[in-house]
């Protein structure tokens, strides 16, 4: 369950900007949503099942997800992916003279086996800066280990001594811990690695392939079955077959989806999605099937519904975290808002699973939807840095018309377009 994440100098976040899904204290005037949007922890702690960002293009939404993924590819791999000489793939904010010799700074705050843990650093390109893991095992955080100056100070409980000499200046000392299988580092980035999952609604490739490959291995396959048929993509059923690609197939150009279909090292086997759609005769009855090749026969927002399927199905299934950039991408207004409902449900979201968005989906900002603290917003200043903020911070009451408002520009977020009149000279 993500909780908190901080960012701060990377890309258009200039200053730190901090995104939570930690419940505000504010009661919503429609009781279900208290009751279905929020889940509690424990006695002190309320976390969200849904949050939605908005904010004009170029305001730096997905910056936040592009942060984020960073931070957790970094986590995981800096340690085995990366060379002494390589630079640390981390942008410093171009639009201020004041940001260009600072480091940016990431942090994440999260719940892992029933307690919270803490863990950031800073980086330039050249190296890591500084890094620390604090965690909560009873009522007080206790450093597990801190990076300071070149130097690693490190916890009896963390058992990770001799590993501060065998950390790169380019490397997460987290990551080199779990390399030499210091166990809580281990379950950090195990639970990063499959807890976590971050997509863009712009590029389907990689949860296609997650999707193909539960239909195939009959993971969660009836309850993706489920979804895309309520979801009213158009077709009956879906068939997912394997083949073997000829010499003279691979002579030939494939097509990019077909290449991110390739099962495993150099083998020649491909899969193909077919969806089974009625024909019918003139009196309108059902004579028979025909059948529809996924990617070449059908649109590009079903494409993407049946591509999300599968992340949605398990992270529902296993209460896990997904963030989605530029999730109203080619799909309806009301799939977007049936998907928002699945997870802001205890009936069909009942592992608190939680669902992050990037949008400009104005029909999702409904008082009926979400409550305040659910609604976020990216806004750039007249410096050209990103500020980020929360409805929840608006007195305003919880049955405002939310997307009106923001239309308006109540809330600010929105793109402030010119007088467009005289664009084209009529007389030329």
């Amino acid at each position: 369950m993500l909780i908190e994440f901080s960012v701060g100098n990377y890309r258009s976040f200039k200053e730190q900007a901090t995104f939570s899904m930690v419940a505000a204290n504010l009661v919503a005037k429609d009781k279900k949503l208290n009751e279905n949007n929020v889940f509690e922890v424990d006695n002190d702690l309320k976390l969200l099942k849904s949050a939605a960002i908005y904010g004009a293009n170029g305001s730096g939404k997905s910056n936040l997800a592009t942060a984020l993924n960073f931070m957790r590819w970094f986590m995981i791999n800096s340690s085995k992916e990366t060379q002494s000489t390589e630079k640390i793939g981390v942008d410093r904010f171009k639009l201020s003279t004041e940001t260009e010799a600072q480091p940016s700074f990431f942090e994440i705050v999260f719940l892992m086996n029933d307690k919270k843990y803490r863990y950031g650093f800073e980086a330039t390109r050249d190296k890591v800066v500084s890094e620390w893991l604090f965690y909560v095992p009873k009522s007080k955080e206790t450093k597990l280990f801190e990076r300071k100056l070149g130097k690693i100070s490190v916890s009896k409980t963390y058992k990770a001594d001799g590993i501060q000499q065998k950390t790169r200046h380019n490397a997460l000392f987290l990551s080199v811990s779990a390399q030499f299988n210091v166990q809580i580092a281990e379950k950090i980035l195990d639970w990063l690695t499959n807890r976590v999952k971050i997509t863009s609604g712009l590029n389907d490739s990689g949860y296609l392939g997650y999707t193909v490959s539960c239909l195939m291995n009959n993971k969660h396959k009836d309850e993706i079955f489920q979804l895309l048929k309520k979801l009213d993509l158009g077709f009956g059923d879906v068939k997912v077959e394997e083949s073997e690609i000829t010499a003279d197939s691979f002579s030939r150009e494939l097509p990019d989806e077909i290449k991110n279909y390739i099962l495993k090292n150099g083998s020649r086997k491909v899969i193909s999605v077919q969806t089974m759609h009625q024909k019918f005769d003139g009196e309108g009855n059902p004579v028979s099937t025909e059948i529809f090749d996924l990617e070449e026969q059908e649109s590009e927002g079903t494409q993407k519904v049946f591509a999300l399927a599968g992340p949605l199905i398990d992270t529902l299934t296993n209460g896990k975290v997904l963030i989605i950039d530029e999730f109203d991408a080619r799909i309806h207004p009301l799939i977007s808002r049936a998907i928002v409902e699945l997870f802001n449900s205890n009936e069909t979201n009942p592992n608190n699973a939680q669902l992050i968005f990037m949008t400009h989906d104005t029909n999702l900002l409904n008082n009926k939807l979400f409550r305040r603290d659910q609604i976020w917003f990216t806004e750039k200043n007249r410096y050209g840095a990103t500020d980020l903020y929360s409805l929840a911070e608006y007195k305003i009451p919880d049955d405002a018309p939310f997307e009106s408002d923001y239309i308006q520009g109540r809330y600010g977020a929105i793109p402030y377009i010119g007088n467009l009149n005289h664009l084209i000279d009529s007389h030329a």
